[in-house]
C-alpha cells in the first residue's frame, strides 16, 4: 500500500512521528512536509503548497494521511483530479478546539480564534477516518463539538457531530522509545535525588505550580537537585529565570539539551518527574521519561490515567497541588526514589509494537 503523509508543520514532535511512522512502516510512506513555523499560517495556507507538492509528485498514494494542522477540505479540492481515488485519514496530535490558547495571543481577545477549530471540524467530517492519539482527546474534542456549533447563527448541522464520532478512533502515539537505551546510565547515589522538567517552557504546561512547590520543598530544607530541560521560545513565561535565581545552586541544569543524547542522559539520571500541565492530549515527554525510570506524579486528568494501570494510580497520581507537595515531599526525604516499574507500562508506544496497529488501521481505512 502507498500512503502520503501530509504534515504541514513538520518540527518537533510531529515531526518525530512522521519520519518514525514512514521509518518502520511495511507500506511505502512518502512525506510531503512544510517547516514547522507560522502555525496560523500553515493552518490557512499549508494546503495550498502541500497541494502543489502533491501534484508535482509521481507517487500515487492509496492513503492521504494528514494531521490535524492541515486544512484537509482546501488541499483535496486542490488536488481532486489526483486525489479523488485516495481514502483519506486524519490524525489529530492537538486540535484548536479544545487547545488553550496563549493569554498573550491577540486573536483570542478580536474573536478570531474560530477559524482554526473549524478547520478541524470541517477536516474530520470530510476524512474518511479519524484517529486520536489518546482516548481523552477524542472524547474531550467530541465534548466541544455541541457548543462550538450552537454558537453559530444557524444551520448548524449538528447532526454532522454523529458523522464525525462515528469514523472516530484511538491511536496513540507511536515513538522510538528503544532508541533511548543507546544513553543509559546508573543514577549516581551520591549525590540527591534529581527533579525532572522535561516539557516546553510554556504556560500550558504550568510551571507556576511546579516551582511553588519546590519552592516550598527547599524552604524546608528537604535535598534535591533540578534539571529544567525542554524546549524554550521567546516570551517564555517569566518563572523560569525566577526559579533560576530562587533555587541557585540546585540547579544542575537549565535549558534546551541540544541534541538526542544529552536529553536521553538526563531522563536516565532523574529521579522523580511531578507534572502539573493544564494541558496535554498525550503526553510524549512524560512516557519518555518513565520509560527511562523516572519516578511520575502526575495530576489525575488529561490523557496521563491511560497511561499507567489502575493499580499504579495510587503511587503516580495526585488530585491537587497540596498532594502534590507531600507526595514529592516523601520520595525526596527517602533520599533516592525506589525502582521504577513502570517501564514495561508504557514501552508499549514504541514503534516496534505500534506499527502493526499503524498498518493494519490505515489498512481498514483503504479497505473500507
Amino acid at each position: 500500500m502507498k500512503i502520503t503523509l501530509l504534515e504541514p508543520f513538520f518540527t518537533g514532535s510531529h515531526a518525530t512521528w512522521a519520519e518514525g511512522y514512514a521509518r518502520h512502516s511495511r507500506h511505502q510512506v512518502e512525506i510531503l512536509s512544510l517547516p514547522g513555523r507560522h502555525w496560523k499560517w500553515r493552518m490557512h495556507g499549508g494546503a495550498v503548497a502541500l497541494a502543489r507538492q502533491f501534484l508535482d509528485s509521481t507517487f500515487q498514494p492509496d492513503l492521504l494521511l494528514a494531521t490535524d494542522m492541515l486544512d484537509l477540505t482546501t488541499f483535496l479540492a486542490l488536488t481532486r483530479a489526483r486525489s479523488a481515488s485516495c481514502k483519506t485519514a486524519l490524525y489529530f496530535h492537538e486540535n484548536q478546539l479544545t487547545y488553550p490558547w496563549s493569554p498573550g495571543d491577540g486573536d483570542k481577545a478580536r474573536d478570531r480564534d474560530m477559524h482554526y477549530a473549524f478547520i478541524n471540524y470541517a477536516s474530520a467530517l470530510v476524512a474518511d477516518a479519524v484517529f486520536f492519539n489518546s482516548a481523552y482527546h477524542r472524547d474531550s474534542f467530541m465534548a466541544e463539538l455541541p457548543s462550538f456549533l450552537k454558537a453559530m447563527p444557524d444551520k448548524r448541522e449538528m447532526g454532522s457531530i454523529g458523522t464525525i464520532t462515528g469514523k472516530s478512533s484511538v491511536l496513540h502515539l507511536g515513538m522510538d522509545l528503544r532508541q533511548l537505551d543507546l544513553y543509559r546510565q546508573q543514577h549516581n547515589a551520591a549525590s540527591p535525588p534529581l527533579v525532572l522538567w522535561n516539557h516546553r517552557w510554556e504556560y500550558d504546561k504550568n510551571p507556576e505550580a511546579f516551582f511553588r512547590v519546590l519552592y516550598r520543598l527547599a524552604a524546608k530544607d528537604i535535598a534535591f537537585e533540578i534539571a529544567v530541560v525542554g524546549e524554550s521560545f521567546p516570551g517564555k513565561p517569566a518563572v523560569f529565570e525566577e526559579a533560576r535565581a530562587r533555587l541557585g545552586d540546585r540547579i544542575v541544569q537549565f535549558g534546551f539539551a541540544q541534541t538526542f543524547a544529552e536529553y536521553a542522559r538526563w531522563l536516565w539520571r532523574a529521579h522523580i518527574l511531578p507534572v502539573t500541565s493544564c494541558h496535554d492530549f498525550f503526553g510524549a515527554s512524560v512516557v519518555q521519561a518513565v520509560y527511562c525510570g523516572c519516578h511520575p506524579l502526575l495530576p489525575k486528568r488529561l490523557a496521563y490515567p491511560e497511561h499507567l494501570s489502575q493499580e499504579e494510580h495510587a503511587s503516580c497520581f495526585y488530585d491537587d497541588e497540596a498532594e502534590l507537595e507531600a507526595k514529592l515531599g516523601s520520595l525526596l526525604q527517602q533520599g533516592h526514589c525506589p525502582a521504577n516499574l513502570l517501564r514495561e507500562a508504557v514501552s508499549r508506544y514504541d514503534w516496534q509494537m505500534m506499527v502493526g496497529v499503524y498498518d493494519e488501521a490505515l489498512e481498514r481505512v483503504v479497505a473500507g
